[in-house]
C-alpha cells in the first residue's frame, strides 16, 4: 500500500477559505501549499486515549504513534464531514459528539498544514482499517512514557501538550 501522490487535496488560506486543489504530492514536496485536515483525540470511558500507529509506508512519520484519527479534507468537503468520514474509514467507529479544541498551522520540512483538532468520548472498541498499523489505548502514563523514546508524532506531542495545558487552565 502507499499513498495516493495524485489525490486532490484543497489549498486554503489562514482562515480555512479554499484558494483552488492541488495534488498530494505537491502538497507533501516542500511546497508549503497550505492543506487542511482534521485530527480526533478520541478518549474512552475511563480516560485513555486512543493512538494510531502509522504504517511503514506512510510517506510522513511512518511507524510512529498519532492522534486517533488524522486525515486530508477532500475538496468542497466541510471539516465535520472530513472528521466523519476519517473517523469512520479509519476506526469503524460512527458514534461520537466530536468538541472542536482549536485550529492551528502546522509546518514541517516538507508540508504546511490547517490543523482542525477535535475531542471524543467512545464507549465502543475502535476496529482500525488496513490504512493503519494498529493502535491501542494508552493513560497518561504511557503516553508520557511513548513521548521520552520518540515513537510518536511531533504534531501529536505538540496537541497532546496543547491540549493538557488547556485542560490544566480551566481549573
Amino acid at each position: 500500500m502507499q499513498d495516493n501522490p495524485e489525490e486532490m487535496l484543497p489549498i486554503v488560506d489562514e482562515d480555512g477559505h479554499c484558494t483552488g486543489t492541488a495534488t498530494r504530492a505537491e502538497c507533501h514536496s516542500g511546497s508549503k501549499l497550505l492543506h487542511p485536515v482534521v485530527h480526533l483525540h478520541l478518549y474512552d470511558t475511563a480516560g485513555r486515549l486512543y493512538l494510531q500507529k502509522r504504517p511503514l509506508w506512510k510517506d510522513i512519520q511512518p511507524g510512529k504513534y498519532d492522534t486517533s484519527t488524522g486525515g486530508h479534507m477532500a475538496p468542497g468537503e466541510s471539516v465535520r464531514e472530513a472528521l466523519r468520514r476519517e473517523v469512520r474509514e479509519e476506526l469503524g467507529i460512527t458514534e461520537f459528539e466530536p468538541e472542536h479544541l482549536y485550529t492551528y498551522i502546522f509546518e514541517s520540512d516538507r508540508e504546511r498544514e490547517l490543523v482542525n483538532v477535535f475531542r471524543a468520548v467512545t464507549a465502543e472498541m475502535p476496529r482500525p482499517s488496513d490504512e493503519l498499523d494498529g493502535g491501542c489505548f494508552m493513560s497518561s502514563e504511557e503516553i508520557e512514557s511513548a513521548i521520552r523514546d520518540g515513537l510518536l508524532t511531533p504534531n501529536f506531542v505538540h496537541e497532546y501538550r496543547t491540549i493538557l495545558g488547556s485542560a490544566s487552565n480551566q481549573k
